[in-house]
């Protein structure tokens, strides 16, 4: 290998280190809002981060990164839990160690109920409000229009209200 090309894999590599230290902590997140467990949590996110490694050519612009490397995430998450043949979210507790009592258990039933959303709900809603991206970033995530996903996200907020009932629905 040239000295050039060295030289160049090495920026590649250490200019996707830099990105990922930026995101680490949120693909852990959603990793754990999927499988509920730290371990699997930990093994989906190592694998999603070698598939992008691997596949860093592919990522068009730097900064499409976060959206490229969530999608990434996703993916993995849901290739696991098909192969396990389970879908769970995180009950969020450390999220919730500080809240009141109150707040904590209606923060545990809104996740539950998230929880029994069927997919593109689920993952759109988890984008939404658990990553906090627009619209148009859940579109380029999810590689879909964002016409759409504001349709799934209005469709997920209804299934939500009615599994929750009255006493959420303000």
């Amino acid at each position: 290998m040239s000295f050039y090309r060295k030289a160049k894999k090495q920026r590649d590599e250490k200019a996707f280190e830099e990105l990922l230290e930026k995101e680490k902590q949120q693909l852990y997140r959603i990793a754990f809002l999927y499988v509920k467990n730290e371990t699997d949590a930990l093994d989906i996110v190592q694998d999603a981060v070698y598939k992008a490694f691997i596949n860093r050519d592919t990522l068009v612009k730097e900064e499409y990164f976060s959206t490229w490397i969530t999608r990434i995430l996703i993916n993995t998450a849901l290739n696991f839990l098909k192969n396990k043949k389970k879908i769970v979210l995180s009950n969020e507790i450390d999220r919730l160690n500080n809240a009141e009592n109150d707040r904590m258990d209606d923060r545990i039933d809104v996740l539950e109920a998230v929880k029994r959303l069927e997919e593109p709900y689920k993952t759109t809603i988890i984008l939404r409000f658990y990553k906090d991206f627009t619209i148009k970033q859940i579109g380029e995530t999810l590689e879909c229009p964002e016409g759409t996903v504001k349709t799934h996200i209005h469709r997920a907020m209804q299934k939500l209200k009615l599994d929750l009932g009255k006493e959420y629905a303000k």
